[in-house]
């Protein structure tokens, strides 16, 4: 196992750097060099370590949503916290429904099964998005607007809509029409939990820092532990984790300012390993093959669910303060597919769903087309269609 380690943090730190030299985003490189690492090709990734990949993909998005709450001020949330929430609600339901109506006539499925798939193609990718708006927080960009901030959070309902919905779906093939329609009330449920959860913890933090004498490190320690707390605990309560650590960061930033914008700096640095460990993962789970069985017809289909998605931020953001070529960035942000589709993908089919490898294709294929094209479009249109904060760089 030690080795496979190794291996991805050399070819993955390598590949990034390849791709950065090419004035292309890195996480292309580690992508890449998952896919040619993984049991798909050279296979050279320990079993071990493929047995676990879930586990440590989901610990490196915790950390970087960590990262992202300790940089979340509350002013910038009040500005966008409205526009987040139809981000992450309108566009999704828009491209989830235009998937399941493209499969159901192009493939043929049943409608069930269409909108399965239809609501694993819309979900978006935290783990694309977040550290690239995170990189635009860095560099000013569309901070005077509360973009990356506005995106961060969108993307977050964005998931606990679609993964509603594609449980609701899957009931529907076991459970019947009633229960699964019932769950439609999970979708505010999970989304205020997991609001309401995050001030909880981050409320516990604050209070804990405040009671006990703890050493820079043993903060640090504690605030790692808060947010595994956080979503464990979310996971029981069926509430939104990944928006729970989010919010905790953010409140402790609004109470303990110094010490949240030290921690953040830290996590920063961190971050190059669970960057390097999260998308040179992702790809080694990607199996080229099924992507291309999907064919033409596969990739129309989602490159029209995107198109679409995009149409529906444009219309979303309408009446509010961002101007043209903003709203068109946020439409292309919402754009890559990776962590939804790697991890429910191949659901319908363990399920015996007699489509199940044919929605497990076409999550291949959204991935392999959309997180490279999403992660390069974010990079390149950033400089071109957001302004620049010259006073504050790291602002909202």
């Amino acid at each position: 196992m030690i080795g496979s380690i190794l291996i991805i943090l050399i070819s993955g730190f390598v590949m990034g750097k390849i791709f950065e030299k090419l004035h292309l985003p890195g996480l292309l490189g580690m992508l890449l060099a998952g896919v040619l690492l993984g049991p798909n090709f050279f296979d050279l990734i320990s079993s071990d370590i493929i047995n676990i990949a879930d586990d440590i993909r989901l610990l490196a998005l915790i950390l970087i949503l960590l990262r992202a709450g300790l940089g979340l001020k509350r002013e910038t949330l009040n500005k966008v916290g409205v526009l987040s929430l139809k981000l992450g609600s309108i566009p999704c339901l828009l491209e989830g429904a235009t998937v399941l109506l493209l499969a159901y006539f192009f493939f043929g499925l049943e409608f069930i099964e269409a909108g399965i798939l239809g609501f694993i193609i819309a979900a978006v990718s935290p783990a694309v998005i977040v550290p690239s708006m995170l990189k635009l927080k860095d560099r000013g960009l569309g901070t005077n607007r509360g973009i990356p901030v506005m995106i961060l959070a969108g993307a977050s309902i964005d998931d606990v809509f679609a993964i509603t919905l594609i449980s609701i779906f899957l009931g529907l093939t076991a459970e019947g029409a009633d229960n699964s329609i019932f769950s439609l009330l999970a979708i505010p449920r999970e989304i205020i939990g997991g609001v309401l959860f995050g001030l909880l913890v981050g409320y516990l933090l604050v209070k804990l820092y405040e009671k006990i004498k703890l050493t820079e490190t043993d903060r640090i320690v504690v605030l790692s532990i808060g947010a595994l707390f956080a979503y464990v605990v979310s996971d029981i309560l069926q509430v939104a984790g990944l928006l729970a650590i989010m919010v905790a960061g953010a409140y402790l930033l609004e109470k303990q300012k110094p010490f949240a914008e030290e921690f953040s700096a830290k996590l920063k640095e961190v971050w190059a390993f669970g960057e390097i460990f999260l998308f040179v993962l992702i790809g080694a789970i990607v199996d080229v093959s099924l992507a291309i069985e999907a064919g033409p017809i596969g990739i129309l289909i989602v490159t029209i669910g995107v198109l679409v998605r995009m149409f529906g931020v444009y219309i979303t953001t309408l009446g509010s303060n961002l101007n043209a070529k903003e709203r068109l960035f946020c439409g292309i942000s919402y754009s890559p597919k990776a962590t939804v589709q790697a991890a429910m993908g191949g659901v319908p089919l363990a399920m015996g769903l007699p489509n199940g490898e044919l929605i497990l294709a076409l999550s291949v294929l959204a991935i392999i087309y959309t997180a490279p094209l999403g992660a390069l479009g974010i990079d390149f249109f950033s400089k071109r269609l957001l302004s620049k904060d010259e006073k504050n760089n790291l602002s909202g």
